[in-house]
């Protein structure tokens, strides 16, 4: 895909009569950093670089199209293959035990995320992951979407990562998804205690053809399962996680609470205060007290 880029490039640079240290000054780098480009040596292109150079060619996003396929180049051959796979997958059924699933991420949520990784080489590489994350998001509003079924771990919910109003969006954010017609959100509960999955995520795969692939994922691993076999025990796995978890509609009430209750914020109070306000709201403007707390009889002063 470097070398199909680069071809690219060249091509485009060609037709526009430009050599290479003439394109280079138009996006700001030296004229050898476009040779290594062009001959897919060296470095890849950073996706701001990519996007530069797509409007210095005038090459109606080409280039920009291109870029996720380069950076994919980057991950192992495993990785890769299951980036490939969850591309064409029918259905996605997918167990996260820390955090949301990239697919249903928010950018800000992605971004604090991705930004604990110990190997992140600096802030550009750090906004190139979080542009291929919310880019593979595109599929879930394609005609051939696929179905998705995400449970989540409590944990997911209670753990406060970017911050109280990262986490009010997010959370928003699952509801929405929840709300789709190809998306189905569960929670699995504290109380339902150890399982099989613990040690990290699972996923398993759908592809066109009927055939499955798992995957599962960890702090620092990643293993793709295509034995026929092993995908059936990590079937029987989700299956059993899919039991445990808590009814779809439960779920969400689990969300709503979380987000009312761990991640309220200043401008949003709780439900005894919303009561509270209401009721003091109605009493001003003489409709007497909520239902169930006493009433006021019309035309009747108190004590006559």
């Amino acid at each position: 895909m470097a070398a199909l880029f680069g071809s690219r490039v060249r091509r485009l640079r060609t037709a526009a009569g430009l050599t290479q240290p003439e394109l280079g000054a138009m996006v700001h780098v030296v004229g050898t950093r476009i040779t290594q480009i062009e001959r897919a040596s060296g470095a890849k292109p950073t996706f701001p670089l990519a996007r530069a150079l797509d409007v210095a060619l005038e090459a109606d996003d080409l280039l920009v199209d291109l870029w996720p396929y380069v950076y994919r180049e980057s991950f192992p051959n495993w990785s890769r293959k299951f980036m490939e796979y969850s591309a064409r997958a029918v259905a996605i059924r997918q167990y996260a035990a820390h955090v949301v699933p990239g697919l249903l991420q928010t950018e800000d949520y992605a971004r604090a995320v991705l930004s604990l990784d110990a190997l992140l080489d600096g802030e550009e590489q750090l906004e190139e992951r979080v542009t291929a994350r919310m880019g593979r998001q595109e599929r879930l509003t394609a005609p051939d979407r696929p179905e998705l079924w995400v449970i989540l771990d409590e944990a997911v919910l209670r753990r406060p990562i970017g911050g109280d109003a990262v986490m009010r969006k997010q959370l928003a954010r699952l509801l929405d998804a929840a709300a789709e017609r190809h998306s189905t959100v569960q929670v699995l509960p504290f109380d339902q205690g150890g399982h099989e999955a613990m040690g990290g995520s699972l996923t398993i795969l759908t592809l066109p053809d009927g055939s499955e692939v798992a995957y599962t994922e960890g702090a620092d691993y990643g293993q793709l399962i295509e034995e026929p076999a092993d995908v059936s025990r990590y079937k029987v796995i989700y299956d059993r996680l899919r039991a445990a978890a808590l009814p779809p509609l439960m779920s969400l009430d689990m969300v709503r609470s979380t987000l009312e209750g761990n991640y309220r914020g200043a401008n949003l109070p709780s439900r005894s205060e919303r009561r509270r306000l209401a009721q003091e709201q109605l009493q001003q403007s003489g409709g007497g007290r909520l239902r169930g707390s006493g009433r006021r009889v019309p035309g009747r002063r108190p004590g006559s």
